[in-house]
């Protein structure tokens, strides 16, 4: 730690615009940013101040592959265990393999969110999986048949079933469950089983751009509609014209974005910002979400009307935990796609790591799995995936299996069953920590916080009040 508890971190960067951003995202997580315009600069100031308590390097890709994997190899010969994280603006996979095997904790392609950069930073300093590989992993060609999507548990195939009804239809169709379970491999599925397959799909992350810009990337705007629109915008809506829009994280559309797509839905217009007069466009909107939208909509943060019409057939895909049975042959299946891409391999995957791979519960679920065996298969020098490839992983069930059998049941997911002196907690606060525990699990979805605890939602919301729980705990 730096002064004031403050963690330091080291940018090289050039790009002073670029150095700026990265040292505001990174204040937001309490970090301190201490810049190096090249290597010479960087590697001077690591000699220059040995002592110097640095928790994170962040390195800037520019150029060839070799010049960053020397200074990776410089910055690891002087600080061997300093987590190192490369950044690059359209980094392909090749790029990452390359970083990765000189050294690179991990790799992150530009521009990147806050969260993003955060998550990163903070995996790397605790050394654990940070899953910052997805907009690489995601690079991996995904489109795929319902046929050729692998899972074979009742849940998940019956929600295939209905996606699969679905797609023949035009109405819209609202895709939920946790983040990275394949809502968008589902969504792929649908578009191209449907008519309009042959047409193009548009996707938008609605919680991936700033809340402002998301009408504009949706329905377009005309030159001067305001400030800083000097040139006419089309938006996706028309891009996706006879073919399908994808809205993911459909729960963190604007307000102002929500009105004018429920006319879109109602009408089949569309009309830029700005503009006197609305479009037709002939588009199939389907909809994910990690909300629980009948939540959100309870809460004032979503419109009914809205909802109602995005959830003409609803699809729920269970999270992997719920279908561990489906793991090794997703695993192998991954591992096929992963080994087509430049400087890897095809590799097979022991019996033990795959049991090490079944015994975990993935919170990330399937694109923490891919993001994994990427990660695996690129440091991988044998022929298969053993239990070693796999060290963070294997660190958790190491200490899940080697803690006392005390201490196993004195404590479930974080809630502790005894007090320091022996003696058992008092029900009320076990309860307490229990209903926090469940809704930071399912992320303040209050609904679902409900029926997995067995109990009502006015009891759960009498609960909070007698317990003195935040909703937001």
């Amino acid at each position: 730690m730096t002064r004031n508890g403050q963690r330091l971190l080291m940018l090289i960067d050039d790009e002073p615009g670029q150095r700026r951003l990265v040292a505001a995202l990174a204040a937001r997580g309490g970090w301190r940013t201490l810049f190096a315009d090249d290597a010479e600069m960087a590697i001077a100031t690591l000699g220059t101040q040995d002592g110097m308590r640095l928790d994170a390097i962040v390195l800037d890709h520019h150029g060839e592959d070799d010049a960053t994997a020397m200074l990776l190899g410089e910055l690891r010969a002087r600080r061997p265990a300093l987590p190192v994280l490369v950044t690059a603006a359209n980094g392909s996979v090749a790029h990452a393999v390359n970083a990765m095997r000189a050294g690179a904790t991990d790799f992150l392609v530009r521009p990147i969110a806050p969260e993003r950069l955060l998550a990163a930073l903070e995996a790397a300093v605790a050394g654990t999986e940070a899953g910052e590989l997805r907009p690489l992993t995601e690079k991996i060609p995904a489109m795929l048949g319902f046929d050729e999507i692998v899972g074979s548990a009742p849940d998940f195939r019956a929600a295939l079933a209905i996606a699969a009804k679905a797609a023949r239809a035009r109405v819209a169709v609202l895709i939920e469950g946790e983040g990275g379970v394949g809502k968008e491999v589902v969504a792929e599925a649908i578009h191209a089983a449907s008519p309009r397959g042959r047409k193009p799909m548009i996707t938008l992350n609605c919680g991936g751009i700033p809340a402002n810009l998301v009408e504009s990337e949706l329905f377009g705007h005309e030159p001067g509609a305001f400030t800083g629109a000097f040139d006419r915008k089309i938006g996706k809506l028309v891009d996706a014209d006879g073919g399908t829009i994808f809205l993911d994280d459909i729960g963190q559309m604007p307000a102002d974005a929500q009105v004018k797509l429920l006319h879109l839905l109602q009408s089949g217009e569309v009309q830029p910002i700005g503009a006197r007069h609305a479009r037709e466009v002939d588009v199939r909107v389907i909809a994910a979400t990690d909300r629980n939208l009948g939540e959100e909509v309870e809460q004032g943060r979503f419109r009914e009307d809205l909802y109602y019409r995005l959830n003409a057939v609803q699809v729920t895909i269970p999270p992997l935990r719920d279908r561990t049975g489906d793991i090794p042959a997703l695993a192998r299946h991954l591992l096929a796609r992963i080994a087509r891409q430049p400087g890897l391999r095809q590799l097979g995957i022991t019996d033990d790591a795959l049991a090490l791979l079944v015994e975990y519960d993935w919170p990330g679920n399937v694109r923490q799995l891919q993001n994994a065996l990427f990660r695996a298969a690129v440091l991988c020098e044998g022929d298969a995936l053993t239990r070693g490839d796999f060290p963070q992983i294997a660190a958790l069930a190491a200490r899940r299996d080697t803690a006392p059998s005390t201490q196993r049941m004195a404590t479930s997911g974080g809630v502790t069953l005894f007090r320091a002196d022996g003696h058992l907690r008092a029900l009320e606060e076990i309860e307490a920590d229990v209903i926090r525990l469940a809704i930071g699990h399912y992320r303040g979805r209050m609904t679902e916080v409900a029926r997995r605890l067995g109990i009502g939602r006015s009891t759960l919301y009498r609960k909070l009040v007698e317990l003195g729980i935040d909703n937001a705990a």
